[in-house]
């Protein structure tokens, strides 16, 4: 299983040189991915460019894009930017944001946001894919009178989805490479997440998706401190319904509930929880909450987690097989 980090959210801005300094310390610790947060701040495709460009070997992707106040030529010209710019290394995170901030910042009414995830989508995919698209739908409109290819930009951008409502996770199946659920716990992911985004996709004649699961985590010998500080950052989403219903599907009360706190083999049995409930991969937010000491530690458990999933899938692959018996 593939393991990574956030390096920025919505309440942490980094200077772009801390933040490539940290990127290169989580490559070096063996994390497979970084990923930031689209906030008012930073805009984090670039921000994600930046960093792939300067750290060799790091995926980075955000963590996400909110479709409304967006839309898919700019989107699309973002994200071929940041793929050509890291070789390859660059995921598109999508999210349908929420009605306070939409109505708020952009004063954009939240209506219909289902309808415009798919629109937005079916514009966005044939821009990645080919650089055009000719698509009039009822939200958006989106044509191309030449190329939108960005040299370079290959293979085509992954665009995954925060997804966890039924709605959202039939659209992600069919139309999306995955969904990037937050605060949803193993329960939550195992009976409601995967099955539903995997029967969209086999449903649409495409593959299982990714499941790229986000979780509140950190190593520790303090846990009781580091409970405390989670449960103060995250009570925002115990407001939020979409997150309070997924809270509530993986059987916890408070958000702070479903973050993986503890020693190494705590998390670590975390973290298999997770992979036995259909994450494909597992992204630790909020690893500094705590302090840099606990973060690097949570880190190096995180690279050793990784290392050795690596090492037991090549171990099981049909070439080791055979490699050893010959």
């Amino acid at each position: 299983m593939d393991l990574g980090a956030t390096l920025s959210s919505t309440s942490r801005q980094l200077p772009i040189d801390d933040t490539v300094r940290l990127a290169r310390e989580a490559r070096d610790a063996g994390l497979h991915s970084a990923w930031f947060g689209q906030s008012f701040a930073y805009d984090s495709p670039s921000l994600a460019a930046i960093v792939g460009r300067e750290v060799p070997g790091l995926q980075v992707g955000t963590a996400a894009i909110p479709v409304f106040g967006r839309h898919p030529l700019v989107v699309s010209a973002q994200a071929q930017t940041a793929q050509a710019a890291t070789g390859g290394r660059y995921h598109l995170g999508l999210a349908l944001g929420t009605r306070h901030l939409t109505e708020t910042a952009f004063g954009l009414p939240y209506e219909r946001p289902i309808g415009l995830l798919r629109e937005f989508l079916t514009a966005l995919r044939p821009l990645l894919e080919t650089g055009r698209a000719d698509f009039h739908g009822e939200l958006l409109t989106a044509t191309t009178p030449y190329s939108a290819s960005v040299p370079g930009a290959e293979p085509p951008v992954p665009v995954l989805v925060a997804a966890m409502g039924p709605q959202a996770l039939r659209v992600s199946g069919e139309l999306a490479d995955g969904v990037l659920p937050f605060l949803a716990g193993p329960r939550a992911l195992a009976e409601h997440i995967v099955p539903a985004v995997n029967a969209a996709a086999e449903a649409a004649g495409r593959p299982a998706p990714r499941v790229v699961a986000l979780v509140p985590g950190v190593v520790t010998s303090d846990a009781d401190a580091v409970r405390e500080a989670s449960a103060e950052a995250l009570a925002l989403y115990e407001k939020i319904p979409s997150y309070r219903r997924v809270i509530e599907l993986s059987g916890a009360e408070r958000a702070a509930d479903l973050a993986l706190i503890g020693d190494e083999e705590t998390v670590a049995e975390g973290v298999r929880r997770y992979r036995e409930a259909g994450a494909t991969e597992v992204v630790f937010t909020a690893t500094e909450v705590n302090g840099e000491e606990d973060r690097r530690r949570t880190w190096k458990l995180l690279g050793e987690l990784s290392a050795s999933s690596s090492a037991s899938s090549s171990s099981s692959s049909p070439s080791s097989s055979s490699s050893s018996s010959s």
